[in-house]
């Protein structure tokens, strides 16, 4: 066969090819035109995900092509996975019913998940409740919120099979429908106006008024009579408690624990518990029942609830239930106490307060212990003029937490160990949480002082993937090192990948250890500006569709200081 006919047999192939593909390309552009309503919308929900299979196959299945079905839609299916696990964990809890430890862990994931499955039913309601287009930024990031709840409750789960990698492995498996449902009705619920701008839905933004701060217990004009009356009554020099407690009995119980069961449960109103002066050798637990609960005592010195829990001498417990102290249901306050874990740092993992309460508030509280002493498990926490002492990762979690005008004071640990102030756990990029502290000291304890330059201090590590902790406007000691912070090692929480990742971000500090220098050079460091800083205050970093932070009767500060 001659050069030429070879070459014109060639070309009438590529020819034929291209005309192929024009039309098999105008052929797919004309099906996406047709397109019918149905389609569209689920096309327009799931393109914004991270797990776009299982997110048509579940949305694929809703009967209707308004929004709203949609996004309640993407939740309900995040709680049926959820539930699904849950009952798939019984199985999993037959099999080692030898082993202490797992089946330990195993319980723990149970009661983990039984707290999603309530996250998850509160924010499926609530998009019930609503007309999409009244839907604004609080009501968005108090569905934000619940659902990085779920998520922070996932990880829970799993982080208590760190002794045992196979059963881990196993129950992040089993785990995995829920893990990417509720992964996909976050990341719906955080994109919602750029998906409901596709069907020409805005929100309608209500005029609100400011979340003002209350910097002398002083009371904004706006409240109405009954709201600055609660707020009077709040303060503990006015404040008329429910019961006492007292372990000389001169109150009506001798113990925490007695004046909590008794407490009214599911209550829309506080019910306040004063403690008097004494140490109070309880493990407490404030379950989800028991909402808006506010304890008050004589002092952080003076009333002390204590513990001395730990990892390592525990029988094989998990790190949550090393708490000494834990605030579950929400709206829990806490006013003038301490919560301490005097088990020593060579015991590792022991926690004195455990948080997973929504708009939940500390104020004038110590919280003391050494390796893992604040564990903000998940939801809105605020804490203000407290003293939070520790050695490793001792503030660590998955919720979004702003700490304001507090001591936080760095202990000796162990001689071979480094002191870690932080350590953030988000685990899914549209979660709103992170740590955020303001206004604060950072100092060395007397213990300390003499070889703080021997023993590295460093404001924090990445627990997780997304890891976000900021720190603003504070006073840092001479002890912080100065690249600041440091990778998590084993793993692979030390990678690359999770440094490019991870959002740490300092603002406007001061103090010798303040200087910026020799900060790290990752990626997901940042030398906040003024305008981003912003975006971590009170105001809109724990935002909420109530002004939750007012009526706790704790003073706070709104916005950036200068």
């Amino acid at each position: 066969m001659s050069r030429k006919v070879i070459m014109a047999a060639v070309s009438i192939i590529l020819v034929v090819g291209v005309v192929i593909g024009v039309v098999a390309i105008a052929d797919h552009s004309y099906d996406q035109y047709r397109l019918s309503p149905h389609s569209k919308a689920v096309t327009n929900f799931c393109s914004f995900t991270y797990h776009q299979e299982s997110c048509l196959k579940t949305l694929s299945s809703v009967n209707s092509s308004d929004p709203k079905a949609f996004t309640a839609k993407a939740i309900l299916a995040a709680e049926k996975a959820v539930k699904k696990f849950y009952d798939y964990s019984d199985s999993l809890i037959v099999q080692v019913k030898n082993d202490v430890a797992t089946k330990m862990a195993l319980d723990d994931c149970k009661d983990m998940m039984n707290y999603a499955i309530d996250s998850l039913q509160a924010s499926y309601s609530d998009i019930g409740d609503s007309e999409l287009h009244s839907i604004n930024d609080e009501r968005i990031n108090d569905l934000r919120t619940w659902l990085s709840a779920v998520i922070a409750y996932q990880q829970s789960c799993l982080d208590g099979f760190e002794h045992d990698i196979s059963m881990k492995d196993t129950v992040q498996k089993g785990m995995i429908d829920a893990s990417e449902l509720t992964g996909n009705a976050l990341t719906i619920v955080t994109k919602l106006s750029d998906i409901l701008s596709r069907f020409d839905i805005h929100f309608n933004v209500p005029n609100s008024r400011e979340l003002l701060s209350v910097e002398k217990n002083g009371i904004p004009s706006w409240f109405a009579g009954k709201d600055r009356h609660l707020l009077a009554r709040i303060d503990n020099n006015n404040l008329k408690p429910n019961v006492v407690v007292a372990k000389d009995g001169s109150g009506q119980f001798k113990t925490i624990g007695a004046a909590l069961a008794a407490a009214p449960k599911k209550s829309n109103v506080r019910y306040v518990i004063y403690i008097k002066a004494g140490i109070y050798n309880e493990y407490i637990t404030v379950d989800k029942e028991h909402t808006n609960i506010l304890m008050y005592g004589d002092g952080p010195r003076k009333t002390i609830v204590t513990g001395r829990k730990a990892v390592e001498n525990g029988g094989g417990i998990t790190t949550w239930q090393t708490a000494t102290f834990s605030a579950i249901g929400n709206g829990f306050i806490a006013k003038s106490m301490g919560f301490e874990n005097t088990a020593g740092p060579e015991q590792l993992q022991a926690v004195a307060l455990r948080v997973q309460s929504d708009k939940s508030a500390f104020f004038n509280c110590r919280i003391d212990a050494h390796q893992n002493t604040l564990y903000n498990q998940a939801n809105r926490q605020f804490f203000r003029n407290c003293v939070i002492s520790g050695t490793v990762d001792f503030i660590f979690g998955d919720s979004a937490t702003v700490i304001q005008n507090s001591l936080i004071i760095v202990r000796r640990p162990m001689d071979d160990q480094f002191n870690t102030v932080t350590a953030q756990g988000k685990a899914f990029v549209d979660e709103n949480t992170g740590i955020v502290i303001q206004n604060c000291r950072i100092v060395p304890e007397q213990n300390l002082f003499p070889d703080r330059f021997k023993i590295p201090t460093y404001l924090g590590r990445p627990w997780k993937k997304f890891s976000t902790t900021v720190v603003m406007e504070s006073t840092l000691g001479d002890f912080i090192r100065p690249e600041g912070w440091i990778p998590f090692s084993g793993h692979d929480k030390g990678s690359s990948s999770n440094l490019d990742n991870l959002y740490y971000a300092e603002y406007n500090n001061h103090g010798p250890g303040a200087n910026l220098h020799a900060r790290v050079d990752w990626k997901g460091y940042h030398k906040m500006n003024r305008m981003t800083a912003t975006k971590f205050t009170v105001q809109l970093f724990l935002l909420s569709r109530e002004n939750w932070l007012p009526l706790t009767g704790i003073p706070f500060t709104n916005a950036l200081r200068f």
